[in-house]
């Protein structure tokens, strides 16, 4: 229930769908000849295109959940397991063009290879099924495997999870298959969606040595207007707002333990 509720509410509530509600709806008041009420929602729509399109507010939203955790500065002594979280690939154009189509989080698969290479006797957990609200192709961490196995990659390295549709689920699901595979766990994930993911593999018992990849900003963007990359924008600001409202989310319904999960006190 929790996954179809947040699926059908992020269709709605993701900025250009907000936008479009909103000045459609202005609109409808318009006709109707509330004009006041319809130019406030009018208004509001272009507002809030306006915003996440030409301005900096996404990575201003980003930047925080990027900076929260940061990659060891040491090389690790030892490393049982990578756990890749799936999101990396294309399930669509992968399963009809049977290849591994790499979606802009790609920095997952490319990370992990290289640690699988730097610890070559590490298991490699490749978690993610079809996170879609209508199940429809392969799950991802087959499409992944094919990827790590056209990379040469030992197949008795690899470890599937393609059950879970969502990162509760990632967590869960991995947690099982963890429980036969023992040593250090590194998870590898974009860095804005790290915070989430540690807190709910907190959640099921497992602490985790954070590897974040794919940031979206450079940490040092200020207040401004960006009229040169309205999709970036949009994009980013869609992604950050997703993500601090999946936190609130989880935070609510007791799935994780902190608004913003972040390292443990040394």
């Amino acid at each position: 229930m929790f996954f179809v509720a947040s699926k059908v509410f992020w269709l709605l509530a993701q900025p250009v769908s907000l936008a479009f509600l909103l000045v459609l709806s202005g609109w409808l008041l318009l006709v109707l000849h509330r004009k006041r009420l319809g130019h406030t929602a009018v208004v509001a729509g272009l507002l809030v295109y306006g915003n996440c399109a030409f301005s900096t507010v996404g990575f201003l939203l980003i930047g925080p959940l990027e900076d929260r955790f940061q990659r060891p500065s040491e090389p690790l002594a030892e490393v049982g397991t990578i756990v890749m979280l799936g999101g990396a690939t294309a399930g669509r154009v992968s399963t009809a063009r049977t290849i591994p189509e790499l979606t802009e989080a790609g920095d997952r698969l490319a990370e992990t290879l290289r640690l699988a290479n730097a610890y070559p006797d590490a298991r490699v957990l490749l978690s993610g099924g079809v996170g879609l609200l209508i199940a429809e192709g392969e799950p991802e961490a087959i499409t992944a495997q094919r990827f790590f196995l056209g990379m040469g990659l030992a197949p008795d390295r690899l470890v599937l999870e393609g059950a879970s549709r969502n990162t509760e689920e990632n967590a869960e699901q991995t947690a099982r298959l963890l429980a036969n595979l023992p040593g250090p766990v590194v998870l590898v994930t974009s860095a804005f969606h790290m915070p989430r993911s540690v807190g709910l593999f907190r959640a099921v018992g497992i602490d985790v040595i954070p590897w974040p990849v794919d940031y979206r900003s450079s940490g040092t963007e200020g207040v401004g207007i960006d009229l040169a990359n309205p999709i970036l924008n949009l994009n980013t600001s869609g992604v950050a707002l997703r993500e601090w409202i999946g936190l609130a989310a989880y935070k609510i319904t007791g799935r994780i333990a902190d608004w913003l999960p972040g390292p443990l006190p040394s």
